[in-house]
Parts: structure tokens; sequence; C-alpha cells
């Protein structure tokens, strides 16, 4: 009986339809990673100090130099303090010259900043200094706690509506709070704001990542995966030169949401997964896009392929259980996204391909990077280790997809990517432990990716195998993953195809 796998190989795997498919979806990749990290650019911090200006009160004759010394304190490095200022007296200019003053106290009036390269960010518009420094670290986890939400609503919402209209809503999500957070007039607001656009953000990386691999035959599935990370990248490296050129953080917050705008005419073209569409019964909507997919790539699928797998499929639905992603494997692969992505604070160049067997490798050396702390081996190292995160963390994007089944794959990923914003939101917090001794941030982010890496082990190889389409043939391909040094147990591989001959003989209620 034919499986989807050969109405797709008849289709076209990798052909014109899937391929317009990749550059599409690449274009909301491109554009998150401006939203995901505008907010480095946004928050750079700015040389300030206290506004003394109460002293030209009574020495208008000053000059800038005269006023800092005399009302500003320095600090060990012999520069001026940037939180604290001398209390303001009653005296003459002459008393305050010839005894200076000595009582100190927090500033009062404000903060003078430093203009002259960045005119404004949110440093400065809200006074995210001294005692509220810490404010603009704790946004962050809130943008990253928005990416977990998406992740918990948008991923069960995924399988039981698909995964067309979760971009579509995703977008209007990211155009609509995104242009506000422009605008917002007080800094809670920015923050709630951009937790919304975080929403929208993780409901359009975990159907972008489904909606291709579903499309794509085994072949090129993980390249078409790897490309949307590379446009993730350039998306960066546009950033960076958005931010050099516009030095104002509510231009750039605007610059950075109203593309997406431009993609709105996806409501037309974007495509629904045709497997996603049979595991929920509706065929003759599969067959549709089946049949229009194979009249781009110029191919024909014969009408009696297309009606044995309706009726596959016809067999094997069940309704998706939550529970059914943690047995077996599969409960590790969460654990390992959350490992990934805490260390993945030093950056995301989406970059390089390395297949799911070496997950291991990538994760141990970028925790091995984090720990050592040598000065000689820094800037190397943590070359290194920034290429390890990206690389690690791109392949557990394909293999996460490879490895839940159709019926439960977007809520998989989506749980899966729950984890990873856990390490996202902490991250940040993880960061002000520094304070107490640096090496505290350094031991944490390095030992996660290292205890990921081992957890790795436990996971099967997916590379050049079919996807599953219900919980049951997942756990049956596991357990044919089962090794003995190295070598798969043939017996077991027989077994699962004598599992799978009846999974496709019998109705199976999960």
């Amino acid at each position: 009986m034919a499986g989807f796998e050969e109405i797709l190989k008849a289709a076209g795997e990798f052909g014109r339809f899937q391929k317009c498919l990749v550059l599409l979806l690449c274009i909301p990749s491109f554009l998150i990673s401006i939203h995901t990290f505008s907010q480095v650019f946004m928050g750079i911090p700015v040389p300030h100090h206290c506004n003394t200006s109460w002293i030209w009160k009574i020495g208008a004759n000053l000059t800038k130099e005269q006023q800092l010394n005399l009302t500003l304190p320095r600090n060990r490095h012999g520069s001026y303090e940037e939180c604290s200022m001398y209390t303001p007296v009653d005296w003459d200019i002459e008393s305050i010259e010839k005894y200076g003053l000595n009582a100190t106290e927090k500033c009062q009036d404000g903060w003078v900043y430093d203009t002259s390269e960045q005119k404004s960010t949110l440093i400065t518009e809200f006074d995210l200094v001294c005692d509220k420094k810490e404010q603009e670290a704790i946004s962050q986890s809130i943008f990253m706690l928005g990416l977990l939400i998406g992740a918990l609503i948008f991923g069960p919402l995924g399988d039981r509506i698909g995964r067309r209209p979760i971009i579509l809503l995703s977008l209007l999500l990211q155009l609509v709070f995104g242009v506000g957070a422009a605008f917002a007039p007080h800094f809670y607001v920015y923050v709630a704001l951009r937790c919304v656009v975080g929403i929208g953000i993780s409901g359009i990386m975990i159907n972008n990542l489904v909606l291709v691999t579903e499309w794509v035959g085994v072949a090129q599935r993980a390249h078409a995966t790897i490309i949307s990370h590379i446009f993730f990248a350039i998306g960066l490296m546009v950033l960076a030169g958005l931010a050099y050129a516009i030095r104002s953080w509510r231009l750039l917050q605007l610059v950075g949401s109203l593309p997406v705008a431009l993609v709105f005419f996806y409501i037309w073209i974007i495509p629904e997964s045709a497997r996603w569409l049979l595991t929920q019964g509706k065929n003759e909507k599969a067959k549709k896009l089946l049949q229009k997919a194979a009249l781009i790539n110029k191919q024909t699928i014969p009408e009696e392929m297309l009606q044995q797998v309706c009726e596959q499929f016809g067999v094997l639905w069940a309704e998706p259980q939550c529970g059914e992603l943690w047995s077996g494997h599969l409960s590790y692969t969460t654990c390992v996204w959350c490992g990934g992505n805490s260390g993945s604070c030093w950056g995301h160049p989406y970059i390089g391909k390395i297949w799911p067997k070496e997950v291991p490798g990538s994760l141990s050396v970028s925790g091995w990077n984090s720990m050592l702390d040598l000065p000689v081996l820094i800037t190397v190292l943590a070359v290194i280790g920034k290429f390890s995160i990206a690389s690690s963390f791109s392949i557990s994007y394909v293999y996460a997809a490879e490895l839940f089944p159709t019926v439960v794959r977007q809520n998989g990923v989506g749980l899966s990517s729950v984890s990873a914003r856990l390490g996202g939101i902490i991250a940040p917090l993880i960061g002000l432990l520094g304070s107490y001794h640096y090496a505290i941030p350094m031991a944490i982010f390095g030992s996660t990716p290292v205890i990921a890496a081992a957890l790795c082990f436990l996971l099967p190889e997916t590379h050049n195998r079919e996807l599953q389409d219900c919980t049951e043939e997942a756990a049956v391909i596991q357990r044919s993953n089962e090794t003995v040094n190295g070598y798969f147990k043939k017996e077991n591989t027989k077994q699962s195809e004598g599992d799978l001959a009846a999974l496709q003989t019998k109705s199976t209620r999960l």
C-alpha cells in the first residue's frame, strides 16, 4: 500500500513547489531575527551621570568640567560616579570651591546621558540605570516568556486547526504589536507589547519548521530547514547594519516591524500541510494540494496511489494525546532543547549543517568552552562555542520535526520549544549572578549543554528515515533503533516492520 512518502516522490520531493515554499517561509525567518535581537541594540548602555544642574543656580558661569568636578564624586578608576552625587547645599560658589562637598546621595533629579553616538535608546528614555538597570535584562526574559507562551498555545493549536492559520495569525501579532511597541509611552507597556510579539514569533518559528518538514522529501528535508536558519542569520547581519544607521530605538523598532505587512499576501499562496490534512480526514483538500504540487513540479500522481494513501491514513489516524510525547525517546528531546538553548546567549549564527548523530559533540564542545576560563584562549573558544551552539540548535529543529509523528508533530515541537524558552528566560537572569562571582554564569551556561549532550545518546537516529504519522509508529521506530556496540539489532528491525504492517490493517485508538 502506498504511503505518503511514495506520494511525495511521485509529486516531486523537492521540486519547484517545495523550493518556492521554502523561499516564502524564509522571509518570516529573516524578519523574526530582527525582532528577536533588536533590543540588543535598542538597549545599548550609554555613559551617564547624575543631573547636577542645581549648582548653576549659584554659579552660572561654571564650565561643564567645573560643574562635574564640584558635584560628582569619582570612583576608584578615577571616572565620575554614575549613580551618586554630592548632596546639594545652600553655600555660595566660593565656599563650595574652597571647602568642597563630602556627603553623597543617590541621583535626585535624573541623569545626563552622552548622546553623541546614540540619539535615543531604551536606557536614556526610560532611565534604565542604577537601581533600574536590571529591568532591561528582565524585559528580555519577559520577551522569552512570550516565546514560551506562544509555544504552549500554538503548538497544540497547530495540530488542531492547521499550520497555515497559525502562520497567518502569528504574522498579524508580530505586525500589530511590533508597531505598537515603537510608540510605547512607558517601559512596562513596551515590555508587554514585546511579550506579545514573542508569542507571534514562536508561532512562526514552530509552524515554518513543521510545514517545510511535511512538504519536503527525506533527502532534502534537513537542507530545507537549515536554509531558513541561514536567512535568520542574514537577518542578524542586516539588523547590525540597520542599528548602525538608525540610532533611535523607536525608529529601529518601526523599521523592523513594518516589513511584516508585506508578507500578508501569504493568505493566498501559503498552502496547508497535505500530510496534516490527511490525518484530519480532509482527503479531498489534501488531494487537491498534492495534485497542485505535482502540476507545479511537472509530475503526475496516479489516482489509485492517492486513493491508497487516503485509505491508509483513515486506518492510522487517531486522536493525538500529549501524554504520548513523553513515551520512550520522545521525552529526552525536550530536555536537549532546554540545555542547548540556555547556552545560546552567546549568539545564534544559524549556519552550518551537522547530522543528528553529531549533536552530542556540538553541545559538549559549547559546554566545555563556557566552563574553561583561560584568558589566552578566550577569543578562540568563544568563536568555537558560538559555532557549536548554532550548529546544535539548528539540528535540534530538524531532529525534533523528524522524531515526532504527524498527529502530534506541532505539539511536540511546541513542547520542545517551551523547554528551550525556559533556558532563554533564565539566561539573562543567570548573567546577573556575575555580580556575585564572574564564574557562576560561566559554570551554569557550560554545564547545561554538557548534560544535554549526554542525553543525546539516548535518542534514536532519524537520518534518511521517513516521517511517522502516529505515535505508535514512532515508538516502533525507536525500538528498532536500539543498538548494541553501535550496531542495530536486526531482530528488532524485523519486528518493527511487522508492527508497522499490523498498524496498516487495524484501527489504533491512542
